[in-house]
């Protein structure tokens, strides 16, 4: 905890945990978001391949979790952290972009 505390430049337990909570909260909203969103663009695993169904999902689950990310870390008073790490994720997508 110590570490995480020390690298993610927090001070308290509490905080660790709570931004453990939102990831694992986020991420599994943002895959059940992504699944009719899908269904409703008619891409199923019946209807298309499964190489194309997958990759086009995890696509869709991306945008939809760094959108929703900092709101879910609001409601745990977290906000401020998750909006720095969503900077740095935003920098760090351009940067892979134009390499």
């Amino acid at each position: 905890m110590e570490k995480l505390k020390q690298r993610w430049g927090i001070n308290t337990n509490w905080d660790v945990i709570a931004i453990l909570i939102v990831f694992a909260i986020n991420g599994s909203f943002a895959a059940w978001v992504a699944k009719p969103i899908t269904a409703s663009l008619g891409f199923t695993p019946d209807v298309i391949s499964p190489w194309f169904y997958w990759p086009l999902r995890f696509l869709l689950i991306f945008p939809v979790y760094q959108i929703t990310l900092p709101v879910v870390g609001w409601l745990f008073g977290q906000f401020s952290f998750f909006w720095n790490f969503e900077k740095k994720v935003f920098e760090a997508s351009w940067i892979w972009f134009f390499v």
